[in-house]
């Protein structure tokens, strides 16, 4: 149960807020299915969930959010869903552009963005100029996203360059290969939130998630309020970090 007696300004007050969030956000069509509903309706619910994410995040001055939006693998689903879920998508950049605005909230998207529809595209850049003078927290919209992609394409680009530039095998380590990466220049997730109880990583972050905590919750996406964010973040307060150390 989540304790109602949780506050952003208790959570600051004891420390080691996490710099960077990431969350799978799962569970939309069971949530759907449960109420006899199309599965639509479940990723229309879902909206309401990001944006108490969001200005969760922002409350307790997290750096960085990184929501698992759409996969590399979503494009197998039916057209018509794909479909809509684009609209859904584009509807909800434009309809909560200002809200960003409002909380100082800055928008990346990692991904293979060249997949996304061209109306998608430039929706994402209207909402990238509009929240051009934003300098708080980072939202990094995972679209068309893969971690064995971002890997497999990191890779190459860094092969492309060693050829290019004489780079020296042996001077190729964790940093350089993170730069490579779509997350170049951000902290790697300190802690990483799934709903829906599903306990797999779903080919997210493979690279970035190797020593972050993970807080998993029965709790269908569409319900997920931000006491969900703050039990998530207490008990990420009470573990110890130690990176494959000891004491």
């Amino acid at each position: 149960m989540v304790s109602k007696s949780l506050t952003p300004e208790e959570l600051i007050a004891r420390g080691n807020i996490p710099r960077h969030v990431a969350i799978i956000m799962d569970g939309n069509g069971r949530w759907a299915k449960a109420r006899g509903v199309p599965r639509l309706m479940g990723h229309r619910a879902g909206r309401d969930s990001v944006r108490e994410a969001i200005n969760g995040c922002v409350d307790l001055g997290v750096e960085v959010l990184t929501l698992y939006t759409f996969s590399v693998e979503n494009w197998q689903r039916p057209a018509r869903e794909v479909g809509a879920l684009m609209t859904i998508l584009r509807q909800t950049i434009r309809a909560e552009r200002k809200d960003l605005r409002d909380h100082n909230v800055r928008l990346r998207v990692i991904g293979r963005t060249q997949d996304l529809p061209e109306a998608v595209r430039e929706e994402i850049s209207d909402a990238q100029r509009y929240l051009e003078n934003s300098d708080g927290m980072l939202l990094n919209l995972a679209l068309s996203y893969s971690g064995r992609a971002e890997i497999l394409d990191g890779v190459r680009r860094l092969v492309k360059d060693a050829r290019e530039h004489g780079i020296d095998p042996a001077k190729i380590d964790d940093e350089l290969m993170a730069s490579y990466l779509y997350t170049a220049g951000l902290p790697d997730p300190d802690l990483l939130i799934r709903t829906s109880g599903e306990m797999r990583l779903s080919n997210f972050m493979l690279w970035q998630l190797a020593y972050t905590e993970l807080w998993i919750t029965d709790t269908l996406w569409p319900d997920f309020r931000r006491r969900h964010l703050y039990q998530a973040v207490a008990d990420f307060q009470g573990r110890e970090r130690r990176f494959g150390r000891t004491d």
